[in-house]
């Protein structure tokens, strides 16, 4: 019996396209993982952040207060998701509301259209990335598939030259093509299953977002046909 074979060996001596294959795989799942990771960060700062400004938002505080204390913040850090979306509509509406000559409507139509542009910048950043999960969860198996092809048309094709045709003949071959399936579901996976939970989060999000600008598009309303904001 012959030595067994080790995966290490089988990619060393797979044929340069399936290693350019392997190659290729590997860094798509080092880089996905690197977003995931990233991703995740980012998705629990975002809950973390929208649970603590709605908390504070919905205490009673001055708007314009709660205002000012975010322009202090933002001198030293950035200004993201829910607060974010506050700040563009209260600095939209204080601004038109101290012209003094603009109308109620044209007020409103402001505060509501700044909201809307933060609010599709902030969606903007937590898609960030999810296209290329997307394409590796469903690249990754096809250029896993192609690899396989080539290395088993290999094997077979080297059986020409031999005068018995047996397993242990194009085992090696078969084995080395068939990691590259092997490395094709082991980047397309966590892809997949990374993607359709950040879309779902991205989508509870953006939701919170909306009702967020719904409401406060609502106390702007009542505002703007009441006394000035301080």
């Amino acid at each position: 019996m012959g030595e067994p074979l080790s995966i290490w060996s089988l990619v060393v001596e797979a044929s340069l396209l399936v290693q350019l294959v392997m190659l290729s795989l590997l860094i798509a799942s080092v880089v996905s993982w690197s977003m995931i990771l990233q991703r995740v960060a980012v998705f629990r700062r975002a809950h973390r952040e929208l649970l603590a400004f709605e908390d504070e938002f919905w205490s009673g505080v001055d708007l314009g207060q709660l205002y000012r204390a975010g322009s202090s913040r933002a001198e030293t850090e950035s200004i993201e998701g829910l607060e974010s979306i506050f700040r563009a509509g209260f600095k939209e509406f204080s601004r038109m509301r101290q012209q003094g000559n603009v109308e109620n409507e044209a007020i409103m139509a402001g505060a509501e259209r700044a909201m809307r542009v933060a609010l599709a910048r902030e969606e903007e950043y937590l898609e960030k990335h999810l296209p290329f999960l997307a394409n590796v969860g469903s690249a990754s198996p096809y250029v896993g598939l192609f690899g396989t092809v080539w290395g088993i048309m290999t094997s077979f094709r080297g059986l020409a030259n031999t005068h018995q045709a047996t397993l242990a003949a194009v085992a090696p071959g078969i084995s080395e093509a068939l990691i590259a399936t092997a490395m094709g579901l082991f980047a397309a996976i966590p892809a997949v299953i990374a993607y359709n939970r950040f879309s779902a989060r991205v989508d509870m999000l953006v939701s919170r977002y909306e009702t967020f600008a719904d409401e406060f598009s609502s106390i702007l309303h009542r505002q703007v046909h009441t006394s000035k904001i301080k």
